[in-house]
């Protein structure tokens, strides 16, 4: 059975209906999921799973989650070769040019610590409310698992 490690930061509690979909998504998929705030959460950790899920909110104009600097600093020092991500997140899109860009510097950084990606950034406007949020976010959870099975 994979396993799959998602980790969260929410100031409006977005981004953890977020989290919690796409663990539920997973987990009805036959993954073993283990869901965690971003500030008790330790970035090596993720080394302990198949697939790995971060969902990030943007604050101001685009700065990372404050609880998450410590986290987003020690990707850096990981190699995650061979595991499988995807990066999530709720935004406004109020804030135009900054729309969600936390996701991207996740995705960004769990690049560059040689995970793959499993699955296009998903960006969702506000709350993940309408049935094409719901859908988006589990065909993200989908594809998340499809990529890990097809190595």
């Amino acid at each position: 059975m994979p396993t799959a490690k998602v980790v969260f930061a929410t100031i409006t509690g977005n981004n953890e209906d977020c989290a919690d979909i796409i663990t539920e998504a997973l987990e009805d998929l036959g993954v073993e999921v283990d869901e965690t705030e971003i500030s008790q959460t330790d970035a090596a950790e993720l080394k302990d799973y198949d697939i790995n899920v971060i969902v990030p909110y943007t604050y101001d104009e685009g700065a990372l989650p404050e609880e998450g600097m410590d986290f987003f600093d020690d990707l850096a020092e990981l190699d995650l070769s061979d595991k499988v991500f995807g990066v999530a997140g709720s935004g406004d899109t109020f804030y135009a040019e900054y729309y969600c860009l936390a996701v991207d510097k996740f995705s960004e950084a769990m690049t560059k610590a040689h995970a793959i990606q499993g699955a296009e950034n998903l960006k969702i406007n506000l709350a993940p409310e309408s049935q094409e949020d719901l859908d988006r976010l589990d065909n993200f959870a989908s594809s998340l698992v499809d990529k890990f099975n097809a190595q």
